[in-house]
């Protein structure tokens, strides 16, 4: 049996973690919802959960505005690191690079669900991108020799 890639537990990983936030959003949603007294038929059609981002609540939407940001840059990770198994390029340094930039995205998640303090989220941000960066330098790298 073929041995799986190193570099897809990541990947899991990070898959894992968008759903847990995914749910995360929508409990802190549910109650955000029940303290404004807002339910499901008196919601008019078309809203969207971002209007919370001017009540009283608007801290529910921290979870919220996280969970797109797990839509955004990860995509682009899941690319680099699924290039990186079809080249077999697994070193150990693009396993840590990998698991590094998992580790600051959750971390990244953590501190803007609860305390959303700018400095620690783009310090954080700015971390996993280098990440990135080296994961996308790698592979231009192995495709050039």
């Amino acid at each position: 049996m073929l041995q799986p890639s190193p570099l897809l537990g990541p990947i899991v990983a990070l898959v894992g973690w968008s759903l847990i936030m995914l749910v995360w959003m929508a409990v802190s949603r549910r109650g955000a919802f029940k303290r404004l007294g807002v339910s499901l038929k008196t919601i008019p059609p078309g809203s969207r959960g971002s209007a919370l981002d001017s009540s009283p609540e608007a801290k529910a939407q921290w979870k919220a505005h996280n969970y797109n940001h797990l839509m955004e840059q990860p995509t682009i990770f899941y690319a680099i690191v699924l290039a990186l198994v079809l080249m077999g390029f697994d070193h150990p340094i693009n396993v840590m690079l990998a698991w590094g930039y998992v580790g600051l995205r959750i971390l990244h998640s953590i501190v803007q669900a609860t305390i959303n303090v700018v400095a620690i989220r783009l310090t954080l941000f700015a971390l996993s991108t280098l990440c990135l960066a080296s994961l996308t330098i790698h592979a231009g790298l192995r495709l050039w020799h």
